[in-house]
């Protein structure tokens, strides 16, 4: 019979059953590494056949965008000391217009103190005006009642003159 021993079988067996076991992780290893290599492979491929573009023509996507980025602050720093000019022109604009006002209100002040002081001066006139009229017309009334008998005799002498003088004249 067998030299080997039971416990030689059971050795035996156990050996060989873990054989076929510590070969499936090697062989998982070695396909897991297979699918590595080929996946890397196949990057480089696709990076090499115009996948992506390669670093010269990202560095020139750059500085396009550097230059875009650049132009584009330019022109917002260009819109902005224009807003700042036209806002800086209002404000003069509503100043200036605020002195005119400030000015036309004291010229319309002093145009009101004028009339005011005419609208006196014409007050004072008219009563005075009144005041003479009344005068003439109390002067006027106490003439008509009695007029000086002088200016009577003045006129019959200048009347009587004249008829004299026209004698005279026929005579010559």
């Amino acid at each position: 019979m067998d030299p080997v021993t039971r416990d030689t079988r059971r050795y035996l067996e156990k050996s060989g059953a873990s054989a076929v076991k510590s070969s499936q992780p090697i062989a998982l290893a070695a396909a897991t590494l297979l699918v590595l290599v080929a996946g890397i492979g196949g990057i480089l491929l696709w990076r090499a056949y115009g996948g992506s573009p390669v670093e010269p023509e990202r560095g020139a996507v750059t500085r396009q965008l550097q230059a875009r980025t650049a132009q584009a602050s330019e022109q917002l720093v260009e819109k902005t000391k224009g807003l700042e000019a036209s806002q800086q022109e209002s404000i003069d604009q509503l100043q200036m217009m605020q002195e005119q006002l400030q000015s036309m209100r004291q010229l319309l002040a002093a145009q009101q103190a004028d009339t005011k002081r005419l609208a006196e001066q014409v007050s004072t006139m008219k009563e005075s005006i009144d005041g003479l009229r009344q005068s003439f017309a109390s002067t006027q009334s106490s003439e008509q009642a009695s007029p000086p008998p002088r200016n009577r005799s003045i006129r019959a002498r200048a009347h009587a003159n004249r008829s004299g003088h026209r004698h005279r004249r026929s005579r010559g």
